[in-house]
């Protein structure tokens, strides 16, 4: 797959690395290269087919005849590193927008509900939770009380967390002052998100288009991975002049004096070396909650008992056990009982709660029948957190079951820290900071990959083009025995765990083998 760029007459190759570089720093009309390539190296086509006076002599871009070489994987990766690029990244750039509009969700909820979330003043006495339920309820007395959240600072209000039929799957959120039992006001929530929290991470996973809309953020999640990972060893293990090996600079420093493309390649390529490991974590955690790819971590969890303990919230004596099953998905979300639970209930399934350790905030949740036990549970998503949970005998304020944090399997406290990682909760502001960095670099690497597809361009007048061609095809037929005895199951494996992937695979090797028998046929 080697390549020659589509340069002028009469101009020469300037800043040249080597072999995979020849011909992409030339003069021409607008831009400063000519090359056609929308990766790392140039892109063969009818200007260096061969001679045309002789046409058994090649031509210097000519390709050698095909042969297995370990040459061949890197010209895969160049290949499936650009369609990736052009294909994919449109989907990488809407993850990134919104993303980076959802990591700004807790101080643009403190503007536009600080009246509500946030008391008037600081008292010195908290009043119980049966009062500020009950004034809660006096203000709206619709629905049932699904649970109660302890604020979670000296300055915010208690939220009572009321179950509305006509409300479906979210509730009703009143927000009481916990030094006065003044009700703040109301707003209608989802798994405890505010409204404006609410539309935008529905922006982010869906688009808004429901659950057909989430194929858009794990098709951005699949492939973000191996964008990030073929883009590693594409320009780690790339030449500088002289062939040699790139230096540690080479590698995470832009090329000094470096001009068109290959200015452009070099900010691409070294931005997209310092966010690697943020991206394939927002891969990964994006991943294990995603629609398609989410089921088969459940099903990996649940192969190797990893999920989180559940906690046996059946009361002593009773007949049947009800288990309370704690939520994949990353946001916690409320039970409610039958009729409205008793307000002196919370008083004393708090109070024990407080009693066995539990700290911070805490979501009570009252028993959902007789035979049922009151469940109270940490909601320190702040590292270090705490997710210990209790059931409670609300008629004798006994502890009858526990689940503390520490006993959760691996697999089950990566995936609950992983999702607190993504919604940029986990490290408080640092955390969004640094989402918020991800999300700026992924966009600038974006573009910049868009704007090399671009500068790649040929400019001669005889064979002008809006973008760089895709480099030559067939490198697959090239590749070493051990890879295609390997890779082949490890691709078919990989498409089993990863479904979305999977498909837009084939659907790319599908349009790609079309493209290539009809170009075929052409030249023949």
């Amino acid at each position: 797959m080697s390549q020659t760029s589509h340069r002028p007459d009469n101009t020469t190759p300037q800043d040249t690395d080597g072999p995979e570089d020849a011909g992409t720093e030339t003069s021409s009309t607008n831009t400063g290269s000519t090359d056609t390539s929308g990766t790392e190296t140039a892109d063969a086509d009818a200007d260096s087919a061969g001679d045309p006076a002789d046409p058994a002599k090649p031509g210097p871009g000519t390709p050698p005849p095909p042969g297995r070489s370990w040459e061949a994987v890197r010209h895969l990766l160049v290949r499936l590193h650009f369609y990736a690029g052009v294909l994919v990244a449109p989907f990488l750039l809407v993850a990134a927008l919104t993303g980076l509009a959802y990591t700004l969700t807790p101080q643009l909820d403190q503007l536009v509900y600080g009246d509500r979330l946030r008391v008037e003043q600081v008292g010195e006495t908290v009043r119980p939770l049966s009062e500020q339920i009950a004034a809660a309820r006096a203000a709206y007395p619709e629905g049932t009380t699904a649970s109660v959240v302890t604020p979670p600072g000296p300055e915010d209000t208690t939220r009572v967390v009321v179950a509305v039929p006509e409300l479906g799957e979210k509730q009703r959120t009143v927000f009481v002052d916990p030094y006065t039992a003044e009700v703040r006001g109301e707003l209608t929530t989802w798994f405890g998100s505010t409204p404006l929290t609410t539309w935008l991470d529905d922006l982010h996973r869906n688009l808004h288009l429901g659950e057909t809309g989430r194929l858009y953020s794990e098709v951005a999640a699949s492939w973000l991975w191996v964008a990030v990972a073929g883009g590693l060893v594409l320009w780690i293990g790339r030449r500088s002049r002289g062939r040699r090996p790139k230096s540690a600079r080479g590698v995470l420093l832009p090329e000094r004096g470096a001009r068109g493309v290959r200015r452009t390649r070099g900010w691409h390529a070294v931005t997209g070396v310092w966010l690697a490991l943020g991206l394939l974590f927002l891969s990964a955690t994006g991943l294990t909650w995603s629609n398609y790819a989410g089921e088969r971590f459940g099903r990996l969890l649940d192969a190797v008992n990893g999920n989180a303990p559940a906690l046996d919230t059946a009361l002593p004596g009773a007949e049947a056990p009800v288990e309370d099953h704690a939520e994949h998905a990353g946001h916690g979300g409320s039970g409610g009982a039958t009729a409205d639970a008793d307000p002196a209930g919370f008083d004393t399934a708090l109070t024990a709660a407080r009693n066995a350790g539990l700290g911070g905030t805490v979501v009570v949740t009252p028993a959902a029948d007789a035979a049922s036990a009151w469940t109270v549970a940490q909601n320190d998503n702040v590292w270090p957190v705490h997710y210990d949970r209790v059931a409670v005998d609300a008629s004798t304020g006994e502890v009858t079951s526990r689940t503390r944090w520490a006993d959760h399997p691996v697999l089950s406290k990566l995936s609950k820290l992983g999702v607190q990682g993504h919604m940029g909760v986990l490290f408080g502001a640092v955390n969004q900071i640094a989402l918020a960095i991800v999300a700026i670099g992924l966009t600038a690497v974006t573009v910049w990959g868009y704007r090399m597809w671009w500068q790649r361009r040929p400019t001669r007048a005889d064979r002008r083009a809006v973008v760089g061609k895709a480099p030559e095809p067939g490198a697959w037929r090239r590749l070493p025995l051990p890879v295609l005895v390997l890779g082949i199951p490890a691709v078919v494996a990989l498409g089993w765990a990863l479904p979305v992937l999977g498909v837009t695979l084939a659907g790319f090797l599908v349009v790609d083998a079309v493209v290539g028998a009809v170009r075929r046929r052409r030249t023949a």
